[in-house]
C-alpha cells in the first residue's frame, strides 16, 4: 500500500524536491531535433517546472533560462544573432554556454556583462532527440544503448504530451499484462499493412499476428529481475505444451524503457516532466534490419499527435475518442487503432496525479511494484550523497518472439544474438 507522503514523494518534481532533484541527475530529451529546423531555431522549453529557451546558435545547441538577467522580458521572443540569443529589449546578448557577450544600450567600454550570465545546461543531439543535463556537476556518460548507438538512417524520433503525471505514464510501459485487453483487436490485421504499427505484426519466428496471441492468451505469466541499468520483465504467454510466446522488455531507470515493437524494431521511451501534471513522451525507434522509413512513421504519428506542440488530437476534451459502436464491434477500448491513445487514455484518467492510495495491486503488477521500491531508493540515496549512476550499460535485449516452451530462456537470448550477428550496425 502506498501512503500518500509516499505517493507525494515520488510525483512532484519541480526544483528542490527529492524526486527533482534525482531525476536533474540523469540526461533528459528536451525537444526533438526536428523542432529545430527552419530559418529560426528557437523554442520555449519547460521541462521538470523550470522554463529555458532552446536555441541552435553556429556551433551549438544553447538551453539558458528563459528571461533575460536586465529586466525578464521572454527570451523565447529574442533575435538569433552574431552566434547567441539577443533579447528584443535592449539588446543584450547571450552565448549558448548563458554568459552575456554584448550590452549595447550601454556606455561604449562598459564591462557589465563580464559579470552577467544565465544559468544553460549543455545540450546532446542522439538520433533526432536532444537531450539535456539539468542538474549540478558533471553530467552522466550516455549508456551504450541500442538507440544510441545505432547509426541515424537505422532510428526514427518522435514525442507526444500526455496530460498527466510523469510517473503513472511511464509505469504503463511497466505493466505487460494490459496488452491483452486494452490493445485488444476484434480481427487481425494483414501483417503486410503492419509497418510502424505496434501489436499488429508477427512476432519473431513465428506466422500467428501478435494481436491473436494477446487477445487468446490473457493471463501472462510475468517475471521481474534487478539489472545493472534498471530492470528486465519477462511476459510469458503459453501457446501450446510446445511453444510460448516471450516478451522481454526493460526499464531503463529513471524514467525510461526499451520494448519491442515487433521483430525487426525496438521502441526506447522517455517519459519526461513538464510539470507534476504534464509529461511528454520521447520515443526513438531501433531497426536492427533495414533503415527506418522515417516520412512513414512520421506521418502515421502526425496523424494523431501533430506539430508543432504535439499534443493529441483525443483526450479529455473530447472523450478521447471514444466509441460505443466501435467499442461493441471492433476494439475493445473504443478508442481507435492507435494505441498511444489507448495508453494515454489509461493514464490521463486515473487523473493528473494518481491517487495511488486507493490502488489494489495484483500479481501482475509486480513490474510496478519493484520499480516503485527502485525509485524510492534512490531518491534516498541521491538525498545522502550515494547515487551511483551506471553508464556502462548496453543493449538492452527487447525481443517479442514464439519459441520452444521447454527452452524460453535460451531462446529469447540466442534471439537477441541473433539478430545482433545480422545486423548492419549492431554486430
Amino acid at each position: 500500500m502506498i501512503s500518500a507522503e509516499q505517493n507525494e514523494l515520488m510525483t512532484r518534481i519541480g526544483p528542490g524536491t527529492p524526486a527533482g532533484k534525482l531525476l536533474r541527475r540523469y540526461w533528459q530529451p528536451v525537444a526533438l531535433v526536428d523542432e529545430m529546423q527552419g530559418e529560426r531555431p528557437v523554442k520555449a522549453v519547460t521541462v521538470l517546472g523550470e522554463n529555458w529557451v532552446l536555441f541552435k546558435s553556429i556551433e551549438r545547441y544553447g538551453l539558458v533560462e528563459r528571461h533575460c538577467a536586465h529586466r525578464g522580458a521572454d527570451l523565447a521572443y529574442g533575435r538569433l544573432e552574431d552566434g547567441g540569443l539577443r533579447c528584443s529589449f535592449h539588446g543584450w546578448l547571450y552565448d549558448a554556454s548563458g554568459k552575456c557577450i554584448d550590452t549595447p544600450a550601454e556606455p561604449e567600454g562598459s564591462r557589465l556583462c563580464e559579470h552577467i550570465r544565465l544559468r544553460a545546461c549543455p545540450v546532446v543531439e542522439k538520433n533526432g532527440v536532444l537531450f539535456a543535463y539539468l542538474g549540478a556537476g558533471e553530467p552522466p556518460a550516455f549508456p551504450h544503448f541500442d538507440c544510441f548507438v545505432a547509426p541515424d538512417a537505422y532510428t526514427f524520433a518522435f514525442k507526444g504530451y500526455w496530460d498527466c503525471n510523469w510517473l503513472q505514464a511511464l509505469e504503463v510501459g511497466i505493466d505487460p499484462s494490459h496488452a491483452s485487453w486494452l490493445h485488444k483487436f476484434f480481427e487481425d490485421e494483414d501483417p503486410a499493412a503492419s509497418y510502424g504499427k505496434q501489436f499488429r505484426g508477427l512476432p519473431s519466428d513465428s506466422a500467428m499476428p501478435i494481436s491473436k496471441v494477446l487477445r487468446e492468451s490473457d493471463r501472462p505469466e510475468i517475471r521481474v529481475e534487478r539489472t545493472a541499468y534498471g530492470m528486465r520483465l519477462h511476459t510469458l504467454r503459453r501457446i501450446s505444451e510446445a511453444q510460448t510466446h516471450i516478451r522481454v522488455t526493460n526499464v531503463l531507470f529513471p524514467q525510461a524503457f526499451v520494448i519491442p515493437m515487433n521483430a525487426e524494431m525496438t521502441i526506447s521511451q522517455w517519459h519526461v516532466p513538464v510539470d507534476d501534471g504534464g509529461c511528454y513522451w520521447y520515443a526513438i525507434f531501433t531497426s536492427f534490419t533495414a533503415p527506418v522509413d522515417k516520412e512513414t512513421m512520421r506521418n502515421q504519428r502526425l496523424k494523431t499527435y501533430p506539430a508543432p506542440d504535439y499534443k493529441p488530437i483525443f483526450g479529455r476534451h473530447n472523450s478521447w475518442g471514444f466509441s460505443a459502436d466501435e467499442q461493441k464491434h471492433r476494439t475493445f477500448t473504443g478508442m481507435g487503432f492507435d494505441i498511444n491513445i489507448h495508453d494515454q487514455w489509461a493514464c490521463e484518467s486515473q487523473g493528473r496525479i494518481q491517487d495511488r492510495t486507493r490502488e489494489n495491486l495484483g500479481s501482475t503488477d509486480k513490474g510496478i511494484v519493484l520499480y516503485r521500491r527502485l525509485l524510492v531508493d534512490a531518491i534516498r540515496k541521491n538525498e545522502a550523497g550515494q547515487l551511483v549512476i551506471d553508464t556502462e550499460a548496453s543493449g538492452p535485449p527487447a525481443i517479442d518472439g514464439i519459441g520452444p516452451t521447454a527452452s524460453i530462456d535460451e531462446y529469447w537470448k540466442e534471439s537477441d544474438a541473433t539478430r545482433r550477428k545480422r545486423s548492419a550496425w549492431a554486430a
